[in-house]
């Protein structure tokens, strides 16, 4: 890992991305496009509260107002922003201060200052997320505010060698989790243990986030509920989990399933299934491939019981990983057949399938994330999955 060149890395992404555009400057509320552009982060808990953001203009260094002491923290400790730039913030935390109080209306007038001393304030403003009474300001302050999303979100596409081993560290982390799992997966255990033990096992391990944990089990498989319950597990259940953490920010998606202590014929069909339908996606990826072709080789929603592709969305999957869960490129049939979208060496997603067994509430649900290589997919998630996995069988 080089953190230097990391940095380097993901402002140039940034600022390519502006230039490419008709704005002036990048307005920057989502607190992965802030992480990506000032490398600064502070928990979940204040960074989604809309107080955190960045402003980035053609040929400026990136400035971040941030949560009270945050600020003066960040001019200590990130020397990598001129400590000017790093300045204390407040918009009124997600309207808990009324935009009454002015505060909305100062800051739209400092950042309008600055991009006058810059020269762009007659070029549109791009900007990713914003509540409303603060684009309201905005346009009542005579600034144009035009979406800068999903320039960001190409900016983030191309993963660099250091990005793609954060993912390659967060996903070993949850490899080592999952051995944790299935020595602990044992009638009497519930759901919501096996989530505690994983928790505590990433932040030993060193995540900075455990941002969710599913875990199902028994009926619950099917339909599959994407959450955890204090369901206790029983002998013959079929059990899967998805396990999403971020190291240094770069974030994991990784299900597997699990039989405890045996499994049935119908849900090693299932899982059989799921694994064909896994090796399928991961054969076609390559660059040059569009996202419709991963698409085609999964079934349609009708095919393993529901109605059409909304309703079965997110259970024959694809999705970027970085320093965000979902980013581009999304495969599934719902967007990609019509919209599809070509691979690129330097991509890293997830992919996901899930099938439904014939005794009609077990269920099988792999993930694998992949980085597209010269060479194709190479596979960033180690723990065994071609077969079912019967966990303490007996």
């Amino acid at each position: 890992m080089d953190y230097n060149r990391l940095r380097a890395y993901r402002l140039q992404r940034t600022r390519a991305a502006l230039e490419s555009s008709e704005c002036g400057a990048f307005l920057l509320f989502d607190f992965y496009n802030i992480r990506y552009t000032t490398q600064t982060w502070i928990g979940g808990a204040l960074g989604d509260k809309m107080t955190r953001y960045a402003l980035l203009t053609r040929g400026g260094e990136p400035m971040l107002w941030d949560f009270g002491s945050a600020a003066r923290h960040h001019q200590l400790y990130a020397p990598w922003l001129r400590p000017e730039n790093s300045r204390a913030g407040m918009l009124g935390l997600r309207g808990a201060i009324a935009p009454d109080a002015g505060l909305m209306r100062a800051a739209v007038q400092e950042i309008k200052s600055l991009l006058q001393e810059a020269g762009v304030a007659d070029l549109p403003v791009g900007v990713d997320i914003v509540e409303p009474p603060f684009l309201f300001e905005m346009q009542r302050q005579g600034l144009q505010v035009v979406d800068a999303q999903q320039l960001m979100l190409d900016a983030r596409l191309i993963k660099s060698q250091d990005e793609i081993a954060l993912l390659s560290m967060a996903a070993a982390m949850v490899d080592g989790v999952y051995q944790d799992i299935v020595e602990a997966l044992k009638p009497g255990v519930r759901e919501n243990d096996i989530v505690a033990l994983a928790s505590k096992r990433l932040y030993e391990m060193g995540s900075d986030q455990v941002e969710a944990i599913n875990a199902v089990s028994g009926e619950r498989c099917n339909p599959h509920p994407h959450n955890f319950s204090d369901r206790i597990i029983r002998p013959g259940d079929q059990a899967f989990f998805d396990i999403i953490q971020s190291y240094n920010g770069y974030r994991t998606c990784y299900y597997r399933t699990f039989g405890v202590g045996s499994a049935t014929s119908s849900q090693h069909d299932a899982y059989t299934k799921a694994r064909e339908w896994m090796d399928a996606a991961i054969a076609v990826v390559k660059s040059g491939v569009g996202t419709d072709q991963v698409a085609l080789t999964w079934p349609k929603a009708t095919e393993f019981g529901f109605a059409n592709e909304m309703a079965a969305f997110g259970l024959q999957f694809g999705h970027g990983l970085g320093l965000g869960l979902h980013e581009r490129p999304i495969i599934s049939r719902l967007n990609s057949l019509a919209n599809p979208v070509e691979i690129q060496e330097g991509m890293v997603f997830a992919l996901e399938t899930y099938c439904p067994a014939s005794d009609g509430f077990s269920a099988a649900r792999i993930e694998e994330e992949v980085a597209v290589t010269a060479n194709g997919a190479q596979i960033l998630t180690k723990f065994p999955a071609q077969e079912l996995f019967v966990a303490n069988q007996y």
